[in-house]
């Protein structure tokens, strides 16, 4: 047995401060509601499943309880940033705007957050500073609707339990003083023992990975369902995962190391990363980044410097990226991007990038331009499908191109070996590595990036604040490499497998892409399944999922609106209709975007999860569905008719419950001073 106890929570059963230090109160109760939050932990705005709709509504809750510290009211919005996105997002809001930042260095904890109160009227409209995941409602071809403030403003998955850690730290200063965080008392400790010392020593592979589900934080967890209360299953991996004991357990420790240990944790985690990702020290840099959006714009930072003295430079990706990917590039000033066709699971063709390239870069066809950089998938949020890197590299460098790896659906499930494969930028996140605290980062070759004055130190700098982001991705990339890759690969075919199998033989069910694991094509094959029922909408499957099963899954279309449209075959006049939709109805255009069912597996699921998904999915295919249901479905739409179900209503219960246990007397004094005002 390892030496970790599960732990179930039980109703009533509330966790005390110990009496006595406040300083060792004050981390008690903050360590007490992070993990409350992080036994429910998920991706924000996007998802239907209990743990989606608790981690919104505490997220939401953050915002408001930084305005009540401040003293502002319901005229201002909160916006969470890292320093290096504070400078942009200063920067297009311009002078003269009435703009004060509370910031988690002022108190002492390195989350590395920024929390900009600004008031709605002040807030730009347009084209936001960065742009990628989350900061876009719908995306066409030539045209963007953009997501409504604050959204717009936090590209990518925002540092969700930071953001969380620190209003409920602001809560606590109030009460105990603003210097209660930097009272530590005992030794720091050696970033070797911090990183590597935890309950399953001894155990390794499939062994290590069995003891390690024991200690995922939340499993037990019940929630409402349709038949009663039922343990949570998570089937939204790629859009965020949540976390397990040992790595919590290093987050905590983290935060009480003093200010002299959190360089040394920070290069312990550096040369862990190149190691993991296969990118020697003598060659590569690893920058620190919140996501890995923030990552991909150090690279499109980096363009903008390159268009000075290369006006006819050419971004080449492809149709299947995820916005984080796509539309950094449509923004950089004087960048050309061609996008790349994929085949019909989603994969990059070689010997049609190959024709891209020669025609561009050695056949002059395009006069000047010249294809100077490539940046795909490593694999897809949507096809689930693993794009053949050594391939697309060496092709890329036949013909003077570099090669930028979008590595968010690829870190935590294949191996990783940049030198190998000659790749010049790979970006990722933590927070889809099972360390679910705000960190990512660029792994670049070094000299490669052309940026003005200091700001490649300003972009570090930044990163590398936020130490218990980087220290639980230090532990993350420990234990992944102690499982092993192909002991996690293997998992996740076995699960791939039965899913494609059962999902494949209920009536009126569509599997996009490989459905079998008899294709040619299962080896490339990640744990993604996209899918819709003919007779029932997205959003509505998705719910029914979510009330029926417990399982919580992932609707619409991924943050990849340009690939799902052309798989659910969704022509240019629909397009447009649902573009002047979103600006003139935009509540109700909303629930007719069009869409698909995601499910997507991790370390944490098992085959028992597998088979209540089929039965669930099962069940809903062959029940009665409305013929106002039908209809919609039929034209691909979701609908605006969600139905109020007893289930529903004891969800939005479990969700009010939750969010007053994490922030309960989260208020501060009025007394209570800004801690830094901007």
């Amino acid at each position: 047995m390892s030496n970790y106890t599960h732990r179930q929570r039980v109703d009533g059963d509330v966790v005390r401060a110990p009496a006595g230090d406040p300083a060792e109160r004050a981390y008690a109760d903050l360590e007490r509601a992070t993990r409350a939050a992080l036994e429910h932990y998920s991706n924000v705005h996007r998802g239907t499943g209990h743990n989606s709709l608790i981690t919104t509504a505490l997220y939401e809750r953050t915002r408001d309880i930084v305005l009540e510290y401040l003293g502002l009211g319901r005229g201002y919005t909160t916006v969470f940033l890292t320093p290096w996105r504070l400078e942009g997002f200063l920067g297009q809001l311009g002078p003269g705007r009435d703009v004060r930042v509370a910031s988690s260095a002022d108190l002492g904890l390195p989350l590395g957050l920024r929390a900009a109160a600004v008031r709605k009227g002040d807030l730009p409209r347009g084209v936001p500073f960065q742009t990628g995941g989350g900061t876009a409602k719908m995306v066409s071809t030539d045209w963007i609707d953009w997501a409504d403030a604050p959204m717009r403003f936090e590209a990518g998955t925002p540092n969700i339990a930071g953001a969380i850690s620190f209003a409920k730290a602001l809560s606590l200063a109030g009460r105990f003083g603003r210097d209660v965080f930097r009272k530590r008392k005992g030794a720091d400790i050696a970033p070797d023992e911090l990183l590597r010392k935890d309950g399953l020593a001894g155990y390794s592979g499939v062994d290590l990975l069995a003891q390690l589900r024991a200690t995922l934080v939340g499993r037990g967890v019940l929630v409402p369902t349709a038949r009663g209360d039922e343990p949570y299953v998570n089937f939204d991996n790629s859009a965020s995962t949540p976390t397990f004991q040992p790595i919590w357990d290093v987050a905590c420790r983290a935060w009480r190391q003093s200010e002299m240990a959190w360089p040394g944790l920070v290069r312990a985690v550096r040369d862990s990363c190149h190691r993991f990702f296969g990118a020697p020290a003598d060659e590569y840099e690893v920058i620190f980044a919140s996501n890995t959006t923030e990552a991909l714009h150090v690279v499109a930072k980096s363009m903008r410097r390159l268009v000075q003295e290369d006006p006819d430079a050419v971004v080449l990706n492809t149709v299947s990226e995820h916005n984080s990917n796509e539309l950094p590039w449509r923004h950089v000033p004087g960048i050309s991007l061609v996008r790349l066709p994929v085949d019909g699971n989603g994969l990059v063709g070689l010997d049609e990038l190959g024709h891209v390239l020669r025609d561009c870069n050695k056949l002059n066809r395009y006069g000047r331009k010249r294809i100077r950089l490539v940046s795909v998938c490593g694999a897809s949020n949507t096809m689930g499908m693993f794009n053949d890197l050594a391939g697309i590299s060496a092709v890329v460098h036949r013909y003077g191109a570099r090669l930028l790896v979008d590595a968010a659906q690829l870190a935590a499930h294949r191996p990783v070996c940049m030198h190998q494969d000659n790749i010049g930028y790979l970006a990722f996140s933590a927070h889809k590595m099972y360390a679910p605290f705000g960190s990512g980062g660029l792994i670049g070759r070094k000299g490669s990036l052309r940026l003005d004055g200091d700001e490649v130190e300003r972009i570090t700098a930044s990163g590398d604040e936020n130490v218990v982001g980087i220290a639980a991705l230090g532990k993350a990339i420990d234990l992944l490499e102690r499982v092993g890759m192909d002991a996690i690969q293997d998992e996740e075919r076995r699960l791939t497998g039965r899913a494609l199998e059962g999902l494949s033989r209920i009536p009126g069910t569509r599997v996009f892409g490989v459905a079998n694991e008899r294709s040619e094509r299962f080896p490339r094959k990640g744990g993604v399944i996209c899918f819709e029922l003919n007779r029932v909408p997205h959003s509505l499957a998705a719910k029914m999922i979510a009330e029926r099963g417990g399982i919580g899954v992932r609707n619409g279309c991924f943050c990849a609106n340009m690939y799902v449209k052309r798989l659910l075959g969704i022509g240019r006049i629909r397009s447009t209709v649902a573009r002047l939709g979103l600006t003139f109805i935009p509540r109700l255009a909303e629930k007719l975007i069009v869409g698909l069912v995601r499910v997507s597996f991790g370390i944490a699921n098992d085959e028992s999860e597998v088979a209540r998904l089929i039965e669930t999915v099962q069940a809903i295919a062959a029940g009665p569905v409305p013929w106002f249901n039908r209809g919609l479905a039929a034209v691909h739409f979701g609908t605006p008719f969600l139905p109020h179900t007893p289930t529903g209503r004891r969800i939005n219960q479990s969700v009010e419950t939750t969010v007053a246990d994490v922030f309960s007397s989260a208020s501060a004094p009025d007394t209570a001073a800004p801690l830094r005002v901007a």
